[in-house]
């Protein structure tokens, strides 16, 4: 065997190896769990919406976990979604060392993206197994703190200002492409629809346009409020997932406003559940 069949053969098996079965399943159960916890943030919003400061709750992972907590077998379910998104993590990292779907997952800046996803969930699955471990103060910590106390230490920093203002900046881009990928259905090339029905189809766009773009409307109003926070040099006008869903209540039409990218983000939580079902793997 040369060289290059080698190294194609390599390739092959190392690409078979980061779409095991096992690796596929551990991805599956983190789409799941993302979509609990967007579900949950969603139901908070609802409430915030339209009963006040809902009981002191708060929209974000934190207060979703808080929720959780509370129910029936709370706790057990706290270690569930914990594990679910390690195997998240682990499957992003899996993307970043082998490469991920399609033609160009093993592409450097396919590895990169799939690397810092890895960190995040990592971060996220770490705080949610600390939490259900008996540690309140870390996966229910409150968004806008720790959004207040990141931006108030970077601002102190040599040109924290310009940091802070093009991370913001960074977050809108971000945001409006999260947004217009969703309604172009951009989502599509990520699922097997090969194996779905005409209806599990429409089902599918459905809750993908409406929760991605109601996603991307969030993390784009997010960065503007970094930015102002940069411009004016003022921590407290960063605002964390929290803030920023309240933000929307405080304009005209606002508590319906605030209930459109509430019942968004719950959408987004359905089609993540839908993730779980036909994403590629």
């Amino acid at each position: 065997m040369n060289a290059q069949a080698w190294a194609v053969g390599g390739q092959g098996g190392a690409r078979r190896a980061a779409n095991s079965p096992a690796v596929a399943a551990a991805a599956r159960a983190g789409f799941a769990a993302r979509g609990l916890i967007y579900l949950l943030v969603g139901v908070i919003s609802l409430q915030i919406a339209f009963g006040g400061d809902s009981g002191g709750k708060q929209a974000d992972r934190g207060g979703a976990l808080s929720e959780l907590a509370q129910r029936p077998f709370g706790s057990a379910m706290l270690w569930i979604v914990g594990i679910a998104l390690a195997g998240m993590a682990l499957w992003r990292l899996s993307q970043a060392v082998f490469g991920g779907e399609g033609t160009d997952g093993a592409k450097p800046s396919k590895r990169v993206m799939a690397a810092g996803r890895f960190v995040f969930y990592a971060v996220v699955s770490w705080s949610v197994l600390s939490y259900a471990a008996g540690d309140k103060g870390s996966g229910s910590g409150s968004s806008d703190r720790r959004t207040d106390d990141l931006t108030a230490k970077v601002l102190g920093w040599p040109a924290g200002q310009w940091i802070v203002g093009i991370a913001g900046a960074a977050v809108v881009a971000a945001g409006l492409y999260i947004a217009a990928r969703a309604v172009m259905k951009k989502f599509r090339k990520h699922l097997n629809t090969a194996v779905m029905s005409a209806k599990a189809r429409k089902f599918t766009d459905f809750f993908g346009v409406a929760g991605g773009t109601a996603r991307g409307i969030l993390f784009a109003v997010a960065g503007v409020f970094a930015v102002i926070a940069a411009v004016r040099h003022q921590p407290g006008k960063a605002k964390g997932m929290d803030d920023t869903l309240r933000a929307f209540r405080d304009l005209p039409a606002g508590p319906w406003l605030l209930a459109v990218i509430a019942l968004g983000l719950a959408a987004f939580g359905v089609f993540s559940w839908c993730e779980a079902r036909w994403r590629k793997a």
